[in-house]
């Protein structure tokens, strides 16, 4: 599964948080100019009042059950934020790590995209706001509404992911180290 990719590209995004990870699921066909059709977005609410290890144990089984579901052939994340505490980064840090060993445990390839390659990727602006992201990708993928923000962050994830991926023509922003 990690070596050949199919023609029409079943990609999960995913913005992970320590208490609410948003996640979306888009097909797309074709390279240059790639058609992007929308499957699933939502997000995993995790207990707040829960200890972290709880939170993260319950993150890793959701995200295995979505992926069990959904069948994504590849995963793109968002890259950790820097602008928030070290105490945050560092839990957000856990929070994506589960989700990273769900999918290195589905042997889904990962990519990984820095929250301004993302923005310039959906709307053109690499500083644009949360719901300017959030409206673009609603156009792009035909949603008459706009998606809860960490949801419509995961699909921007994806979106970025499928205008930036690679068939053997052109690569990916970087796999993730």
């Amino acid at each position: 599964m990690l070596d050949e990719l199919p023609r029409k590209l079943r990609i999960i995004g995913i913005d992970p948080g320590s208490r609410i990870t948003g996640y979306a699921v888009i097909c797309a066909e074709g390279t240059r100019a790639p058609s992007v059709r929308y499957v699933e977005c939502g997000v995993l609410a995790l207990d707040a009042r829960a200890p972290l290890e709880r939170r993260l144990a319950e993150l890793f089984e959701g995200t295995t059950e979505i992926l069990r579901e959904l069948s994504p052939h590849v995963a793109a994340v968002e890259d950790v934020f820097y602008g928030a505490s070290v105490r945050s980064a560092l839990i957000l840090g856990q929070a994506r790590g589960a989700a990273l060993a769900a999918l290195g445990s589905a042997g889904v390839r990962v990519f990984a995209y820095p929250p301004a390659t993302i923005k310039q990727a959906v709307t053109g602006r690499g500083r644009a706001s949360k719901v300017q992201v959030a409206q673009m990708v609603r156009a792009i993928v035909g949603l008459r509404r706009t998606p809860r923000a960490d949801a419509a962050d995961a699909l921007a994830v994806a979106v970025t992911h499928a205008l930036l991926r690679t068939d053997g023509l052109r690569q990916p922003e970087r796999w993730l180290a």
